[in-house]
């Protein structure tokens, strides 16, 4: 598959975003694709007309329809995603720029002038194979990160967890004597320390994963609103560093969800409000299904989305 760029008028070529409200504070959206469902090579060249010539070109490059698709689609997801949150002005998904800070997070890149007020937007995206997803805040700095439930491990779990984790997560690990369930908790504990880098503004390198700890706790709150109005007991998410062993931090709202009965999801968003001495406040989620320009649909509170760690409202 090689990804063309029609030379056409943007507004014959494609329809009009959905205009989105930005989220409310405290809130977080997450946007999410599968690429399996998105088969209209038509569909798959419009979108590459929302790229810049270099991101185009690093498409290309790419070895593979399928590595091809899923980058093609992960740059549209982003692009129609922060352009759907329309402040004082319609903003063209094709004309966002972006830059990366020192570890390599990718940015908005607002152009700024007296007709424009930039929306204080913070994005992060995450992709599997079978998943692409994307999360927006406002005002506070997000990390997420997808994997799949049924995700192979090559190495022996317990041996690549103490090369990788700390030792309490690994004694976590050892004493569960499942292989299976040792798998997935696996799967969720990294989903959770990568969604922490990110949201962080890090990546792997500049905070490995044996310097920190995920840790789990009753919350005083009742929490989960599943379908039915059904409530679950909450589980609060918090981090101890290896450098301040005992100190437990929960200065970030985390969030681990089941989505689409096939992935596992983390969210990490810098909990702000900790300062003000309102912690446990739950972390408000909209979460909807995409594929841009064709169909939106909001899952909360659906079989789509259930989650199994955090203090969330849906």
């Amino acid at each position: 598959m090689n990804i063309r760029c029609c030379q056409r008028n943007f507004s014959s070529a494609l329809p009009p975003l959905v205009p989105i409200q930005l989220p409310s504070p405290r809130e977080t959206h997450f946007w999410y694709i599968l690429p399996d469902e998105v088969k209209s090579v038509a569909l798959l060249n419009r979108y590459s007309e929302l790229l810049s010539p270099c991101e185009r070109e690093n498409v290309n490059r790419m070895s593979g329809d399928q590595l091809k698709k899923r980058a093609l689609l992960a740059r549209a997801l982003v692009r129609t995603t922060i352009a759907r949150y329309q402040t004082n002005c319609e903003i063209n998904p094709r004309s966002l720029k972006f830059r990366k800070n020192i570890y390599g997070k990718p940015e908005v890149e607002w152009h700024r002038d007296d007709n424009f007020s930039p929306p204080p937007l913070h994005f992060n995206i995450s992709h599997t194979s079978s998943m692409i997803a994307c999360g927006v805040t406002i005002n506070a700095p997000i990390g997420i990160d997808v994997e799949e439930k049924q995700r192979k491990l090559k190495n022996d779990i317990i041996a690549f967890a103490q090369r990788y984790f700390s030792p309490y997560e690994v004694k976590l690990l050892t004493s569960i004597s499942d292989p299976e369930v040792r798998r997935q908790e696996f799967i969720k504990l990294w989903t959770l320390k990568e969604a922490y880098v990110k949201a962080l503004g890090k990546g792997f390198s500049a905070m490995p994963f044996k310097t920190f700890t995920i840790q789990f706790r009753t919350s005083t709150l009742r929490c989960f609103h599943l379908p039915g109005n059904s409530v679950s007991e909450a589980s609060e998410v918090i981090v101890e560093s290896s450098n301040d062993p005992g100190n437990l931090t929960n200065n970030c709202l985390f969030a681990l969800l089941e989505v689409a009965g096939s992935h596992y999801a983390a969210i990490c968003v810098e909990n702000d409000e900790i300062v003000r001495g309102e912690a446990n406040t739950p972390m408000k989620l909209t979460v909807r299904k995409t594929i841009p320009f064709v169909e939106d649909v909001c899952v909360s509170g659906t079989d789509a989305v259930l989650p199994l760690r955090g203090i969330i409202e849906q």
